[in-house]
């Protein structure tokens, strides 16, 4: 606790590295999902090939991931946020997809009924009922972004996991103390916060 109260402003900045990482991820890939997952859950195909090829993705071990985008962008927070990216599509794709198909067909014959067109339908509809399913795909890629993120530091991108590898090379216990707790602390929040809103989702679609 003395070092982190002397060095206080230094897990400042490690930690809004580290959050700036998780918030551009999860931004850019949650985009990426709706259009896919929206597309995917109207066509059987469509929704293979995207499980497969973000399946793939999330195999590939972190680290490996990471070495390879070094030729291709270098070292840094967009080889960081590339990889961090990469892996949530598979969590985001499927739960998009999977809470659209969930809708009940009465429920959107009716809106057509009413005169809704496709896109009214979408939005008022089906991406409303099919909330809390897409917040709990959320709610599992933010946890794994920020767990994941630590290791984002071999490649000179910030974050907490370089007060870890720091206190690692040089033998330092309260530095690798401090960033793996403030790292359990951020996915705990984040996940606590999700939760919450997942179930406040789901009691409203309910």
């Amino acid at each position: 606790m003395k070092w982190f109260f002397n060095n206080w402003d230094q897990v400042l900045v490690a930690l809004y590295e580290h959050l700036l990482i998780v918030v551009i991820t999860l931004a850019i890939a949650s985009a990426i999902s709706l259009a896919v997952g929206i597309w995917a859950a109207r066509n059987e195909r469509v929704l293979r090939w995207a499980l497969a090829a973000s399946g793939i993705l999330y195999t590939v071990p972190t680290l490996a991931f990471l070495a390879l985008l070094i030729p291709l962008v270098g070292l840094g927070r967009s080889n960081a946020i590339i990889c961090m990216v990469a892996f949530s599509l598979m969590i985001l794709i499927r739960n998009v997809a999977i809470g659209i198909r969930g809708v009940d067909a009465e429920v959107i014959d009716a809106a057509r009924g009413m005169g809704l067109s496709a896109r009214q339908v979408l939005l008022q509809v089906e991406l409303p009922l099919a909330a809390p399913v897409i917040v709990a795909g959320l709610r599992i890629a933010t946890v794994t972004v920020v767990s994941v993120a630590v290791v984002a530091a071999y490649v000179n991108a910030g974050g907490l996991g370089t007060l870890i590898f720091n206190g690692i090379s040089n033998d330092h216990a309260p530095k690798i103390w401090t960033g793996a707790l403030t790292a359990c602390a951020l996915a705990v929040a984040a996940d606590s916060l999700l939760a919450r809103l997942e179930r406040r989702l789901r009691r409203r679609a309910a």
